[in-house]
């Protein structure tokens, strides 16, 4: 399994407060990430450093979510990087136009997964750990939490146990 700091993310949203919130919580579950403020930002930082994953919002100006998407499937270098698709507009009018397309042929293949905002972290880097195959700095403070609350409920006798085990 690799660890989260060999991969690379792009984010890609219009909204400030929103790529700022992703990126950060990816970055502390170490991942490497990088931003773009639309589609075309993105299209130029995909040519000069292929994402090993995507986030992807719809509603974008300039060039949207969805000619994005159509853009990395007919391209062949590029049509395999997965891609989350990170959206308000899942449940909506403005949505669910782009979402039906998002099925439609000529987007295939369809998108790893849709998150709809407002996101939890732990749903994000859950996710995109799963689709990476990748132990994120999340994962083992998550385990070592764990591992920690086990430790305090354990019976003396068990402990001892454990001990000997361990020598």
């Amino acid at each position: 399994m690799a660890f989260a700091s060999d991969k690379r993310i792009l984010v890609v949203d219009d909204e400030p407060d929103v790529r700022d919130f992703l990126s950060t919580c990816l970055e502390d579950a170490g991942f490497q990430v990088e931003t773009a403020i639309d589609g075309f930002d993105a299209l130029e930082k995909i040519e000069k450093n292929l994402p090993d994953l995507i986030t992807l919002d719809l509603v974008m100006p300039r060039i949207s979510g969805i000619k994005l998407m159509r853009k990395l499937r007919k391209n062949e270098a590029w049509k395999k990087i997965p891609v989350i698709i990170v959206t308000a507009h899942a449940k909506d009018e403005l949505g669910q136009k782009d979402l039906e397309e998002l099925y439609a042929e000529e987007v295939r293949p369809a998108p790893e997964h849709i998150i709809e905002k407002p996101i939890t972290p732990s749903n994000l880097v859950a996710g995109i750990g799963k689709i990476l195959d990748v132990q994120t700095s999340l994962d083992v403070a998550t385990e070592r939490s764990d591992v920690l609350n086990m430790i305090k409920t354990c019976s003396p006798d068990k402990l001892k146990e454990i001990q000997g085990m361990l020598k």
